[in-house]
């Protein structure tokens, strides 16, 4: 994995931002990176999304549109939606979370005594593992403040038994699947192991940006756990089961498997690991005028953000303008860097970031990425084309 020196400036506003996330502070304001400036115009990408086909269709709602990402919080409206089984319909009234299977106490809560207990926000970027990963789609991500009550105090009043090993959250949305000849109803459903489960900035959350949270979303409750793609929040959340062995539901086990090929001694050897944990990655939002002088904005995720460097038609990186002072580790980072000397013609934009730990987003020819088989956890650096009359 390539690292690079982080400056001691830059682990000290890393830490920073750590002990910010730490707070789950919300942070409702407008980011100097992110909303066009006085005078300043967009220059519009040449290389646009393609339509999506008609299977994605159904499962794909809005996406981000880069060349409109004006804040730092992304509004309700604006947020990506994917949904695998459809949007259930849900009785508010009648619903309530249950969690059972290997504890002490089982525990049945409706809506009003999950939100009377202790209440937490935490701003984090999701973003879908199928980001980017086709030529429709690039706009799988968005930043929100979600708040609702800590997981980890519920599990542990319900108690957890010594044998219980993996916890599984089901959603309200139940749709067919196929295994071998078999065809099943089931629930969506992911899992955690229990030490994951127990994480404390996990929670069950019922608001998006200080609203209710949207039917779209996973109202009334969904799951959300810091750090990982889209597909670990568990939407229409209303069953938390513990069971005594590793879950393998078709979302764990046979979709949202990552299959990479390796060479062991001449011979190709695959390698399948499952989609958790968020990866490293940046993008380039847009280009904008303003008189002769142009400037790139762009957005930085999926770990905790140190650096972001910009190159343009392969020439060297030069490094941006990060707005250090907001968010936590679990937030995207905007940043935005002058473009001098642009002259007339196409070019291409490439962006990457550096994490705190030095690790670098990785290059499409790097192997972690070019010997990927599958569309899932598709971190590479992103390249953009602009044109500069």
């Amino acid at each position: 994995m390539e690292a690079r020196a982080i400056s001691r400036r830059n682990l000290m506003l890393a830490g920073g931002a750590t002990l910010a996330g730490l707070a789950f502070r919300r942070l409702d304001r407008l980011v100097a990176a992110a909303p066009l400036q006085p005078g300043e115009e967009l220059v519009p990408w040449l290389d646009q999304r393609t339509e999506m086909p008609a299977p994605a269709q159904a499962r794909v709602g809005q996406q981000l549109v880069w060349e409109e990402l004006d804040s730092w919080i992304t509004p309700n409206e604006k947020f990506f939606t994917v949904k695998h089984f459809g949007q259930p319909d849900v009785d508010l009234q009648a619903w309530r979370l249950d969690v059972a299977g290997l504890v002490r106490q089982p525990v049945s809560l409706t809506l009003d005594q999950l939100k009377a207990r202790p209440r937490q926000e935490v701003t984090f970027t999701i973003e879908c593992s199928g980001n980017h990963g086709f030529s429709w789609n690039g706009g799988l991500v968005g930043n929100a403040t979600w708040a609702g009550t800590p997981l980890a105090p519920l599990l542990q009043e319900a108690g957890i038994l010594d044998h219980g090993k993996d916890v599984v959250f089901y959603g309200h949305d139940i749709g067919k699947q196929t295994v071998r000849d078999m065809e099943l109803t089931a629930p969506f459903a992911r899992s955690l192991s229990v030490a994951d489960a127990m994480n404390p900035a996990n929670q069950l959350c019922y608001e998006m940006n200080g609203e209710p949270l949207p039917a779209s979303h996973g109202a009334p409750v969904r799951l959300v756990v810091p750090g990982t793609y889209g597909v670990a929040n568990v939407k229409w959340l209303d069953r938390v089961d513990v069971i005594d062995t590793r879950f393998a539901g078709h979302f764990m086990a046979r979709d949202y498997v990552t299959i990479r090929e390796e060479q062991r001694d001449g011979q190709p050897v695959f390698t399948e690991t499952l989609v958790g944990k968020s990866l490293l990655k940046s993008a380039p939002a847009r280009v904008t005028r303003q008189g002769g002088a142009y400037r790139i904005v762009g957005a930085a995720w999926g770990a905790p953000v140190a650096q972001v460097e910009v190159q343009v038609d392969g020439g060297p990186w030069m490094p941006a303008t990060i707005d250090e002072g907001v968010g936590s580790d679990y937030a995207w980072k905007l940043w935005s860097v002058s473009w001098p000397g642009a002259t007339p013609g196409e070019h291409a934009i490439t962006s990457r970031a550096i994490d705190v730990a030095g690790n670098v987003q990785p290059a499409m020819t790097d192997p972690r990425i070019a010997n990927k088989r599958t569309y899932w956890e598709s971190n590479g650096q992103i390249t953009r084309r602009v044109s500069i009359a």
